[in-house]
């Protein structure tokens, strides 16, 4: 098969020539036929993962078609049109007995546990437990931006934030995260904020249903701006960025009992963030974390997706090639353009 490959962190990326994959008995082969580029896959690729182990192939937001089967796999068959979230569960340990295959004790993660998705087929394991069928109404590419980013944005504001309608929603960050954010929220009848540095990602964000923008470079203050728009803080705060000072404003911006959800990954020499925990204290404020989404929970989301009340489709932007993917990938840390690049051409 073809796929995209880094044998050192840093180092360029190229298309090799690999033999292609066969199935665990637990699991699938899957032909890719869309691919999302995510800034986690240049995280990884930088060397801020510790699951990845040299040569890899890169890649979790992924969708296809099953080309092969594992011989202890019930559900599926060749043919079947599938997406997979980007943290799998094994389907035995405590947490996915308890329904957190999320937060699984032996997570399967197609990019960064395992080879990825870069490529013309990809393995997936423990496929009775991960995989998830796509409606026939749903196109490839749309089904592959949903592997991270949207999946993420769903649980962070609907599960983890359980945020209402008519609440106050923060959105700090408008990439393919924070967009996906800004759109779940609205479908539930909250009220969006939405925070960028870019002009573009900020008119797209209003689009989307927004119903008010702050433009952090512009503004003397973020926390102060947010707090009047929405007469004394957010009820829900996120941050889609993964920096240190969204994350401080995105908890800073909530009113008393709020609820801050750190959605952006915070790795490198941004990991050890400052807090402002005098005001999580005197407010009762809640940190969450949100970390993938377990696939049985994608039922929800593309039943409203399904219904016209999600439109993840309007989130992409550029569809590109395998070839063109590696310099998408190496330059995921200068935030060119707005929307989600998907891989259609392999």
């Amino acid at each position: 098969m073809k796929a995209v490959v880094f044998e050192q962190f840093s180092a360029p990326l190229r298309i090799q020539q690999l033999a292609d994959p066969t199935p665990e008995a637990h699991g699938v082969v899957v032909k890719v036929m869309a691919n999302g580029v995510c800034r986690s896959d240049w995280h990884g690729w930088m060397g801020h993962d510790t699951d990845i182990q040299l040569p890899h192939v890169p890649g979790h937001e992924l969708s296809g078609v099953v080309e092969a089967v594992g011989k202890d796999v019930k559900k599926w068959r060749i043919g079947d049109r599938v997406t997979v979230p980007f943290v799998g569960g094994c389907g035995t340990c405590p947490e996915c007995h308890s329904g957190n295959h999320q937060v699984c004790d032996s997570q399967f993660q197609p990019g960064f546990t395992h080879w990825g998705s870069f490529a013309e087929y990809v393995s997936i394991h423990y496929a009775d437990v991960n995989l998830v069928a796509l409606p026939e109404t749903l196109d490839f590419a749309t089904a592959a931006s949903l592997g991270c980013r949207f999946v993420t944005s769903f649980r962070a504001v609907v599960d983890q934030g359980k945020t209402s309608a008519g609440q106050w929603v923060a959105v700090h960050g408008c990439g393919g995260v924070g967009l996906s954010a800004v759109m779940i929220a609205n479908a539930i009848g909250a009220n969006v904020v939405a925070i960028d540095i870019s002009e573009d990602a900020l008119n797209l964000a209003r689009q989307l249903g927004a119903v008010a923008t702050v433009n952090a470079a512009k503004v003397a203050n973020v926390v102060e701006a947010v707090a009047e728009i929405t007469r004394g803080g957010a009820h829900v705060s996120l941050d889609a960025l993964g920096h240190p000072t969204t994350c401080f404003n995105s908890i800073s911006n909530l009113r008393k009992r709020g609820k801050h959800v750190q959605v952006g990954l915070m790795l490198a020499e941004n990991s050890t963030p400052a807090i402002p925990m005098s005001k999580v204290i005197a407010n009762e404020l809640e940190i969450l974390g949100s970390h993938g989404m377990q696939a049985y929970r994608y039922d929800a989301m593309l039943a409203m997706i399904e219904s016209g009340k999600l439109a993840p489709e309007k989130l992409i932007g550029k569809r590109i090639s395998l070839e063109q993917s590696i310099d998408a990938l190496m330059n995921m840390d200068k935030f060119e353009g707005a929307g989600v690049t998907v891989v259609t051409e392999f």
